[in-house]
This record gives C-alpha cells, structure tokens and sequence, in this order.
C-alpha cells in the first residue's frame, strides 16, 4: 500500500539526499513539473527532486521503497499521454532526471556514445556532429526532450524508415531498480547473446519498472551528402506508390518519407512565424523525402533527380521543389515539425497516435474521415505523419468559434471510433508516444489475458511494492 507524502520528518530525509537547493517544496517552484505539454493532466506534488547523479538516484529509491513512497520519473516534460505527471491526491514525489546531463563518452571507432538521462537530445546530436557522426533520433521537441524520457518512451521520430526507434539505437543502459540497486547495464557491444535482454524491458515501460540513469547509444557515419524533396502530389495512394518508389531508387538512402496534408500546411503557414509554403499552387497533399547518401552531394543528387523523373513519368506528382540550401532544408522540415503546435491556436484538437501496414495507411485515412465526420460533422481532419512506417497523427480540429470544452469532451468517443478502425487493420493505438495515464485502460481491453497476465507479472518482479509511476501504463496497485 503507497502511502502519500504528508510527513515533514520524511520529506526532511528525501531533501537531505539531493541538499534543499535541488528539493523543490514551494508550489510556485513545483508548478512547471506539473502541467503537461497538452494541458490534459494538472498534476500535484509535495516535492520535486532533482538528483545530481546515479548514487542519488540510488538513494532516493532506496527510502521510498522502505516508506512506501511513489515515485514518478520525469525527463523534459514533453510527453504526450501523462506518463511523466504525478496524481492529484496521491503524494507522489516527481524525481527530474535534467541535472544528469553529461556525455561520459563517445567512441568514434565503436561509434558509439555513453549519455546520461538527463542529457537533451539536441546535445546528443550535436556531440556525435563534432565528431563526424550522427545521432539519428530527430523530434520536433529535441530542443527539450532529454534521452532518458525517449528510451521510457521508446521515441520515433522522422527518422525510423532508416536507423529505426530509441530502442534499435541503444546498445546498453545504466537504470536504478526500485530497491535502489544500480544496474550497471553500459554495454557497448553489438553482438550479446547471454540471456534475457534487460535493457529492452526499460525502454517503453514510461517508468514503470525502475529509472534509466544513461544508456549507451548507436552513432552511424554522418551522410556525406544530404538532399530533401517537398513533392504536392494527389491522394495517400499516390503516397504509397511514391514511397515504393522512392524506395526501389533509393534502397537505404531512403532516410525520411513524410505525408501532410493542405490543412496542415496551412495552419503552420498560418500560425507558425517564419513558415511559408513553398510552392504557388495548392494542393490535396504533400510528400517530404529525405535521401542521405554516404559517398557523396552529387551521388544525393543523382537519387533524387532519378526519384523526380521517375515518379513524374509515373504521374505520381503535381509539382516539387528540392532544398538548394542547408536553410531550405530545415525550413520544409520545420514544416512537418510544427503541424502539430500549429493546431493549438485553432482550438480544440482530439489527437491520436497510430499506425498501421504501411500499404493499409491510405485505407485507413479513409475509413477514419468517414467515421469521423459521420460523427462529427463539422471537424477538421489534420492528419500527417511517418508514412515510410505507418505512423499516422491523425488529428481532428474543431471547427471555428465552436465550444473547445464541448468538442474535448468527446475526446475518448473518438478515440473509440479512430482506434477500432486501427485494430481491424492490424494496427496500433500507440506508435511512438506510449500509453502513459490516457491509453491505459484502452491497453488493458485490447491485449489479450495473456499478455496483461505476463506484464503484470514483470511488474510484479521489478517493483513488488508498486512505487514506480504508478497509474501508468498497467493502472494503479
């Protein structure tokens, strides 16, 4: 049985393990770790620890087992499903991980690199750039978000369709187990085939079963040559047939393939300073290739070039424009990145985080506007996302001027609505931002009694006392 943090005598002890500089007691300190990126959880909390390192980690978990005290690890605070928010009511102790935040070390030979939790993505990236590699994860929030939360979360991104998710980009990890025991897990091998793999219990579990404290990440060769295409073509069956495309010319070099839709354009175009839309004409939808060769621009070039004529004779696109510059680049892409704040000023927005077969997205998207609009009449649908691995963020706007809290309040009828067509195509109600607090029970009614009773039973085996994030992902003790 957890019991809620009231006692000062025991505050006083977490407090004295970090030193009252990183404990955080008063509201208006506490206030910023509590409120989620979407605004869906106000949380509460007596206490905010920000621990400077593993050992500190180690002890805090040490005394809440002993006292019962629940724990809820929190990275940048950029998570989308309430993983990272404590309860209301509950007395639960938020531990930030954003003070470790140090590169150990980064082998140009192994191509690999040790960083902490606490470390920011965009810090990752860059490190590995000094040194002539890359860090392929690339989020809209990698400004923020920091590498511990993107292995709890098992993060995405824009550039799985090449080097995969967090967990195909981690080789090892540092995590401390709820009793306060580290496991010091920083293997930096590719091949290890000695019994059960740990680390990838970690990744996805949102905090769950203990808290990762590093990890040991894959770095690849930078591409010498780098070439991105903003295509306006017809129909998501067009945008399959170009993917299949793209992928015959381009094989591995194929590192992005993005689908937007005009509404989406022209919300960020709208809403989001400094965006423009690249080309005169409107049209139904977008493409956004990325090609990355590892010999050379010209080599980049020739692929895409290739790719143009290729899919033009099909009749595949209405018209393309290639990035002439590294800034033409990053502006398609900021794009893509900013379709989903550039929803916000619009007004409600009830999102979803699917994905299907590839060859099932066009399918999909039609089944979902219809059910959609069949119930709500009057929305608008923004749906875009990772077509190069089905990974749709099918997003639906309220109409202009409507009541915001009406239109929210249908937020789990439509969810009903969007996820049942996603499992009769074989799909998943979560691709990339995890289950957290918002899709729990929809995670109990859709895996079978098997696989709750086996989850349940690695939860039982990690944490007996039930003081890891609880309420998320398998629900409360």
């Amino acid at each position: 049985m957890l019991t809620p943090l009231t006692d000062p005598s025991l505050i006083s002890r977490f407090v004295a393990i970090t030193g009252a500089q990183n404990a955080l007691t008063d509201p208006s300190d506490i206030a910023p770790y509590l409120i989620e990126l979407r605004g869906l959880y106000q949380g509460e909390s007596p206490l905010v620890l920000r621990p400077a390192n593993t050992e500190e980690v180690a002890a805090i978990l040490r005394l809440a087992n002993e006292t019962h005290t629940a724990i809820v690890p929190q990275g940048g605070n950029t998570g989308l499903v309430g993983a990272q928010s404590p309860r209301p009511g509950k007395g639960e102790i938020v531990l930030s991980l954003s003070r470790l935040n140090k590169i150990r070390s980064l082998d140009p030979v192994g191509q690999t690199m040790v960083a902490e939790a606490g470390v920011v993505l965009q810090q990752a990236q860059l490190a590995a750039s000094d040194k002539g590699l890359l860090f392929p994860l690339s989020l809209g929030s990698e400004g923020s978000c920091q590498i511990g939360g993107n292995l709890s979360s098992n993060a995405g991104g824009t550039a799985v369709l090449a080097y995969g998710n967090m967990r195909q980009l981690c080789l090892g990890i540092e995590a401390v187990l709820p009793d306060g025991e580290i496991w010091h897990g920083l293997r930096a091998l590719k091949k290890d085939n000695t019994g059960y793999d740990l680390r990838d219990l970690f990744i996805g579990a949102e905090g769950t079963l203990g808290v990762i404290t590093a990890a040991v990440l894959k770095l690849f060769p930078a591409p010498r040559g780098h070439e991105t295409l903003y295509a306006g073509i017809d129909s998501p069956e067009t945008a399959v047939e170009l993917f299949r495309l793209a992928q015959d010319l381009c094989g591995p070099s194929l590192t992005g393939f993005e689908l937007m839709p005009r509404i989406g354009i022209e919300f960020t175009v709208k809403h989001i300073e400094g965006m423009r839309d690249p080309m005169g004409e409107p049209h139904p939808w977008y493409a956004l290739i990325d090609i990355s060769s590892g010999q050379s621009q010209e080599a980049a070039r020739t692929m895409l070039e290739e790719l143009f004529v290729a899919a033009d004779e099909k009749g595949l696109i209405r018209d393309a424009v290639a990035a002439e510059t590294e800034a033409q680049r990053q502006a398609f892409w900021k794009l893509r990145e900013t379709m989903s704040p550039a929803q916000k000023p619009e007004g409600g927005s009830i999102k979803h985080d699917v994905s299907v077969p590839v060859a099932q997205v066009p399918a999909f998207l039609e089944r979902a506007d219809r059910a959609v609009l069949k119930a709500m009449p009057d929305a608008r649908i923004v749906a875009f996302g990772h077509m190069g691995d089905g990974n749709i963020h099918y997003n639906i706007s309220q109409a202009p001027g409507a009541d915001t809290q009406a239109f929210l309040a249908r937020w789990k009828e439509m969810n009903e609505v969007v996820h049942a067509i996603v499992l009769e195509l074989n799909g998943s109600i979560s691709a990339e931002h995890g289950i957290g607090q918002l899709k729990r029970d929809e995670l109990a009614a859709i895996r079978s009694p098997v696989e709750m009773a086996l989850m349940q039973q690695i939860k039982q085996a990690f944490d007996p006392k039930g003081i890891m994030n609880p309420g998320k992902v398998l629900g409360s003790r």
